[in-house]
């Protein structure tokens, strides 16, 4: 499995100016740390079980959605600065206006395509005009206010050395949603980890997992910011999709 493409801002993973954990993407990051080389091939040949953050299996009866997941085939996806991000008549977002995303139904489906397109919204790529108002109204918890804070600093760095002004994205990723799994789910939070795909060294497919959590907040999907407001602490490695639902035409 190979994918063409080039994952964004070559010229700042070149000068090592901004550490992939600062950017807090929870899935570009992780595809950004492969595919720059910052995991030793060591690291990128272990199972995902060595990591500390990695999935774990849970049965049917643990209160897990029975797969195949319903409303799968009802995605659609659509490319947002080279990511490829769902979308359901179902299962929103429902409000797409200056380029966030919100509005999700409070079911598995939603649950699911909320985290997705919340949790790549919530990243310094794609500049303040997305990063501020999605982290300030889409993402919760103790370590909101470190999410952002470290967007705000990795994107000033990264503008500032690419000489990217009025808050312009700093470039563009080529980013595919393989895969995912639940961890659990309810009606009240669930957390997923999900799988991204992106070109890795050699002409590879480079595969990482991303843990998120969502919770409901009585009218809509917002996603937990990871500890310390850094995505990299819950992204691993991954080298098998065993064990995942692979999107319907995405695997």
């Amino acid at each position: 499995m190979t994918r063409r493409g080039r994952v964004g801002r070559p010229w700042l993973l070149a000068a090592g100016l901004v550490p992939l954990a600062a950017l807090a993407a929870a899935i570009v990051a992780a595809i950004l740390l492969i595919a720059a080389g910052h995991v030793g091939q060591a690291d990128a040949t272990a199972p995902a079980s060595a990591a500390p953050t990695a999935p774990r299996h849970v049965a049917a009866q643990d209160g897990m959605p029975q797969e195949p997941q319903p409303g799968l085939s009802s995605l659609r996806w659509a490319s947002y600065g080279g990511v490829e991000l769902p979308s359901s008549p179902q299962a929103g977002p429902r409000d797409t206006a200056g380029g966030l995303a919100r509005g999700y139904a409070d079911t598995p489906l939603g649950a699911l395509v909320a985290a997705v397109n919340i949790a790549v919204r919530a990243n310094a790529e794609w500049g303040p005009g997305v990063f501020i108002p999605v982290i300030r109204g889409q993402v919760t918890g103790p370590d909101a206010a470190a999410l952002l804070a470290g967007c705000q600093a990795a994107y000033s760095q990264a503008a500032s050395a690419a000489h990217i002004t009025g808050g312009q994205p700093l470039g563009s990723a080529d980013v595919t949603e393989e895969a995912f799994r639940w961890v659990s789910y309810a009606p009240s939070g669930a957390t997923v980890d999900l799988v991204s795909a992106g070109p890795g060294s050699a002409g590879r497919t480079a595969l990482a997992v991303t843990r998120i959590q969502v919770t409901w907040d009585g009218t809509d999907w917002k996603v937990i910011a990871p500890l310390n407001g850094d995505w990299a602490s819950a992204a691993a490695v991954l080298t098998s999709l065993a064990g995942y639902t692979v999107f319907p035409g995405q695997g």
